[in-house]
């Protein structure tokens, strides 16, 4: 038996999906029981709330054998780390009550910080939340810089056609596609081939700048000319919470994690390998981006 979080999400969806099609028995976790309805239509069993609730996760994961732990976005955080460690402290509790032998997390790069690295400070706590259950075999999954994230940008592109953001034009990131996370945490979770405490990043195809990716885009939505531009860390957080609602926590999380991306904090643990190297390309990505663009 598995239990999925985020199953109605980028990752946690397709790995439901998978390990449903694997003939394997699936529980997942939703606030919406129509958005998880193609999973329940073939065959997970629903339970309704959310991952704060640690008595319901007592109850979801009794007689698991893995979970699938993430913890989600919320914009509307007051204390966005605090949130975060909500989320982690319950999925804990009910990992420990249920003695539950594995889990595969969702993790980010960075999150070998203690400090300074804005949104994936939570995520950091949560690992070690994880590592501190005794007979747990943990398996954090520390990937890069989501190329979904660059999708935010399309309405920038048709309005001033520029791409844009607080990260430098010239830093490398290590930009991965979150269906590469799904089937690589798909295959884990199916071999259960880990033991003790382990990290495993997920860096993509290949280091890419935002330079790159405007030029790669610019090309996909035939704009040519179409060019990156670093942005004030002052306005970016404008435009989060008057544009997109986010709380001033989220901003100046935002912000922070930007900030250590720039001064190459964020990324300084990564070791690409053939392991850690997913196939999805920028120039696979992009036409999504134009997909997204021609909606």
């Amino acid at each position: 038996m598995y239990f999925i979080t985020g199953s109605t999400g980028n990752t946690g969806k397709p790995i439901a999906l998978a390990l449903l099609e694997a003939g394997k028995n699936v529980r997942v976790i939703s606030r919406d029981a129509e958005k998880a309805k193609e999973l329940t239509d073939k065959g997970a069993e629903l339970f309704v709330g959310d991952t704060t609730n640690a008595e319901l996760l007592k109850r979801a994961f009794n007689g698991v054998t893995a979970v699938y732990a993430m913890i989600p976005m919320n914009f509307q955080a007051e204390d966005f780390t605090a949130s975060q460690v909500q989320h982690a402290e319950a999925i804990a509790a009910a990992l420990e009550f249920c003695k539950v032998p594995y889990v595969v997390s969702l993790s980010s790069q960075g999150a070998h910080l203690e400090s300074g690295s804005g949104l994936v400070l939570g995520i950091h706590k949560m690992e070690k939340l994880f590592n501190g259950i005794e007979a747990l075999n943990t398996l954090h999954l520390r990937a890069g810089y989501f190329m979904e994230n660059t999708l935010s940008m399309v309405g920038l592109v048709k309005q001033a056609g520029i791409m844009g953001s607080p990260i430098k034009s010239d830093v490398p990131l290590s930009a991965i596609a979150t269906k590469d996370i799904a089937e690589y945490a798909s295959k884990r979770l199916l071999a259960l081939n880990f033991e003790g405490n382990n990290v495993q990043g997920l860096l993509g195809a290949r280091d890419v700048t935002y330079a790159e990716i405007a030029k790669t885009y610019g090309a996909s939505v035939g704009k040519t000319n179409l060019e990156y531009v670093d942005s004030s860390y002052e306005n970016f957080k404008k435009m989060l919470m008057e544009q997109m609602g986010a709380s001033e926590s989220v901003a100046d999380k935002f912000n922070e994690m930007f900030a250590s991306l720039n001064e190459g904090k964020l990324m300084e643990s990564a070791n690409r390998d053939p392991e850690s190297t997913t196939p999805t390309s920028i120039e696979d990505f992009s036409q999504t981006f134009s997909h997204v663009y021609n909606l």
